[in-house]
């Protein structure tokens, strides 16, 4: 049974009263944030995640499906994790390439610019969760609580009174299921960049949440702060000369 046939099965109240007992068992506050992202998809089963519950499971068993998604996400923030090693290994054509552009790189300037690139890569990867953090820690006081680990379909923060919020962290980065509606309520959006200008978009930020204190430099401080804490959320390879 997938989690969207459990909760039309149970009806928002029951989900909800099954959800709570679930998070007791594990020892989950409820009122911690967890209660208001379930409720929105007790609420409304478009925002239900596809990929939750399976043949074997049952309404109970697919909602604690959701609630262990979701504590892994949250388990699994930037301050938290340990990122995995990039999986691949670097095409050596791309430093002939390079090479044949700018022939007066030698073969240790291209070694450089491989591994440069793999860490850039690597530092995007978390980029997201980093910013995600960011605005659960700051926002949480305003009654935004993060959806973590993709628990609510195209959100990313949910607030107490029924709003939603997709985050992006460029203008590019945005996808068509931005455009999806709850209950006939639009999806709040906002991206932090504008990537053909790199202009910031905090203000507008500032604005839906009705705060003030968000900004670049907060935002800068608080990556810097996490990278110091848990610096294997960025992952390095040993082979790496930068480091």
């Amino acid at each position: 049974m997938k989690l969207r046939e459990a909760i039309s099965t149970l009806g928002p109240d029951q989900a909800i009263n099954t959800a709570m007992l679930i998070a007791q068992q594990y020892n989950i506050n409820w009122n911690d944030g967890i209660g208001d992202v379930f409720y929105v998809i007790a609420n409304d089963l478009e925002r239900v995640p596809g990929n939750i519950g399976g043949n074997s499971d049952n309404e109970s068993s697919a909602i604690e499906k959701w609630i262990r998604k979701y504590e892994a996400g949250r388990a699994s923030c930037a301050s938290m994790r340990t990122s995995n090693l990039p999986g691949t290994i670097a095409d050596p054509i791309i430093e002939q390439i390079i090479g044949a552009r700018i022939s007066r790189l030698n073969r240790n300037d291209l070694n450089l610019i491989t591994y440069a690139h793999r860490l850039g890569m690597s530092a995007e990867n978390i980029l997201g969760l980093i910013l995600e953090e960011y605005l659960s820690v700051n926002l949480r006081d305003f009654g935004w609580h993060c959806a973590w680990g993709e628990t609510v379909k195209s959100v990313d923060f949910v607030h107490e009174s029924g709003r939603l919020l997709q985050i992006k962290n460029r203008s590019n980065s945005e996808n068509s299921s931005s455009s999806a509606v709850r209950n006939g309520t639009e999806i709040e959006k906002w991206f932090r960049i504008r990537a053909n200008t790199g202009q910031y978009m905090w203000e507008s930020l500032n604005f839906i949440c009705e705060t003030t204190h968000l900004s670049e430099q907060e935002f800068s401080n608080f990556v810097r702060a996490t990278i110091s804490s848990n610096p294997g959320c960025l992952a390095i390879e040993l082979s790496n000369p930068w480091i």
